[in-house]
């Protein structure tokens, strides 16, 4: 039997490995991990800009270039970090190696661009951990059936994090980024935000979906899967390794950890929102699926939806989908305007989504009614509301989102002192 030691999972984003000297940086708190008595494994992305620039190589070349060479392309950004890595902690008497996907074998799907992972092998990195080395991995990418190098999509080093955390059986994953922790808010528009100690899986997730950009939403969606606890700190703060008992950071977790839940935990904003009203259309069974099955064929995802009668039999439906995707909502609308028969389409993309999510609000009453009265009390009019068991999102003018996230961030109590 082998003593029982701390396994964690480091991981580091492109800014955290943006140079050599941020390398060297990252190669020192990595050493500090392992002299406090841990096992630890390290996730790396690719430099920060690289990744765009072997995409736009691939780009540049065909617009309609070979998903699977993609894939071969893009993924080089991490080995070369997990190579430089590896030699910045041999050169400071730290014994590492570098890994690549394939060489684990972290196994996915075939979906190139995008795919999932399938299993992780981790025997080979826990023998080698145990050992005393250090593994690199290359972030973001896998191999797929075929034996060829995949990749996770955008933010899938994290996703790789998280899935090797499990694998490894790691008694926590610390992702280091650029900033300091989960926020109640995002601290540039209020300034008194509180960073969180703690927070649920459910709520990570939420804020993740409806626009925290802390932690990519998979990542979060496969912690809470794997029951991996998730720390999130910055990479540009010195001090000593973090233990169980100094946590400098936010830390992701299962509910039964969190004694004191917190009614609501944060407020989230999405600017990439675009709001499509179709009109006057006939009042009759299967006018949704008119509506939303052509959307659906076109890979259009909806968001918000809300249907409105009106005294002349006519119906007005109005949802929320992404900028990036309204342009090809329109034209499918367009395509099926014989079979729906709508008599306007009107669009507008100066909007955005604003959302209070908390574990509290399951046995809270009057979480919403407070959001609705504060930003009435602002004269900010709400055009589409949805909800979850945890979660109250509006649609609202985008002008005036700063004053809506301030003044509920107040409404909440969730101010910093």
């Amino acid at each position: 039997m082998f003593p029982t030691v701390p396994r964690i999972v480091m991981k580091f984003g492109g800014t955290s490995v943006a140079d050599i000297d941020r390398i060297r940086a990252v190669a020192e708190k990595v050493r500090k991990q392992v002299m406090s008595g841990c096992e630890v494994a390290v996730v790396v992305s690719a430099m920060s800009g690289v990744t765009n620039r072997l995409v736009g190589y691939c780009q540049s070349l065909s617009a309609l270039h070979d998903a699977r060479e993609y894939d071969a392309v893009v993924a080089t950004g991490e080995q070369v970090t997990s190579g430089l890595l590896a030699i910045a902690l041999q050169a400071i008497g730290v014994d590492a190696r570098s890994w690549q996907g394939w060489q684990i074998p972290l196994n996915t799907d075939d979906a190139h661009g995008k795919a999932r992972i399938g299993s992780i092998n981790g025997a080979a990195l826990i023998e080698r951990m145990r050992a005393g080395q250090v593994p690199v991995i290359a972030g973001f990418q896998g191999v797929g059936p075929d034996g060829r190098i995949t990749t996770l999509g955008r933010g899938g080093s994290d996703t790789s994090a998280v899935a090797l955390a499990a694998a490894l059986k790691a008694d926590r994953c610390d992702i280091y980024t650029d900033v300091d922790g989960i926020y109640t808010t995002d601290p540039r528009i209020v300034a008194r935000a509180r960073k969180l100690n703690k927070i649920t899986y459910e709520e990570m997730l939420e804020l993740a979906s409806v626009g925290a950009k802390v932690l990519q939403t998979r990542s979060v969606e496969l912690a809470m899967k794997e029951r991996v606890r998730v720390q999130v700190l910055s990479s540009f703060a010195d001090g000593p390794a973090p233990s169980e008992g100094n946590l400098p950071g936010s830390l992701v977790v299962d509910e039964d950890e969190i004694v004191e839940k917190e009614l609501v935990a944060g407020i989230a904003y999405s600017r990439d929102e675009a709001k499509i009203s179709v009109r006057r259309v006939p009042d009759r069974p299967g006018i949704a699926a008119a509506i939303f099955g052509p959307l659906t064929a076109a890979n259009v995802n909806v968001d918000m939806i809300v249907q409105s009668t009106g005294a002349d039999g006519l119906t007005n439906m109005t949802f929320t989908t992404s900028k990036s995707d309204l342009a090809r909502a329109i034209q499918s609308l367009e395509q099926a305007r014989d079979i729906i028969q709508y008599g306007e389409l009107v669009t507008d993309d100066d909007v955005v989504k604003i959302s209070v999510v908390g574990v509290g609000m399951r046995s809270h009453a009057g979480v919403a009614n407070t959001m609705f009265r504060t930003l009435s009390d602002r004269n900010i009019n709400i055009q589409v509301i949805s909800t979850s068991e945890i979660k109250v999102s509006v649609l609202i003018a985008a002008e005036y989102t700063e004053l809506a996230v301030r003044a509920l961030h107040t409404a909440y109590g969730l101010d910093a002192a």
